[in-house]
């Protein structure tokens, strides 16, 4: 208990010789240590949705396939399953395995929107506001000999 929150709940087992591992909780882990996804206890039964496990099992092949996997499982911590879930199934359709190719779709789909206009005091508002002139363009650029 910190401040009289509760920080995390963890199953429990009396079984004798049965661990109950929550990959969600050594997933710090991984980012310093990528190669613990592939012999790790609590990433050996990790039941994952289907295009992310299909993507990791491909990822898996590759040299650095571990930290590609690594990042993605992050991003499901930040983003969400369902718009991973997405992005891998759009990655594996296109034949394209990278984190950054997975990632990309989620940023651009997690950005923020842009900022609303700053409101503008009214002395500061224009009375007569410039209108668009291509003839006056064409003029200037007359006189430059252009």
């Amino acid at each position: 208990m910190a401040d009289s929150g509760q920080l995390a709940v963890h199953a429990r087992s009396f079984a004798r010789a049965r661990l109950v591992l929550d990959p969600w909780h050594y997933l710090p882990l991984l980012e310093r240590k990528p190669g613990a996804l592939r012999n790790g206890a609590p990433f050996v039964d990790w039941t994952l949705p289907a295009p992310i496990a299909a993507l990791k099992d491909k990822l898996r092949q590759q040299p650095t396939g571990d930290r590609a996997c690594v990042e993605i499982l992050l991003a499901l911590r930040a983003h969400g399953s369902a718009l991973v879930t997405v992005a891998c199934e759009l990655a594996l359709e296109h034949r394209t395995l990278s984190a950054a190719v997975v990632l990309n779709p989620v940023h651009r789909l997690k950005a923020p929107p842009p900022p609303a206009p700053l409101p503008v005091s009214e002395h500061l508002r224009l009375a007569c506001e410039p209108q668009a002139d291509g003839a006056r363009y064409d003029q200037l650029r007359a006189c430059t000999g252009r």
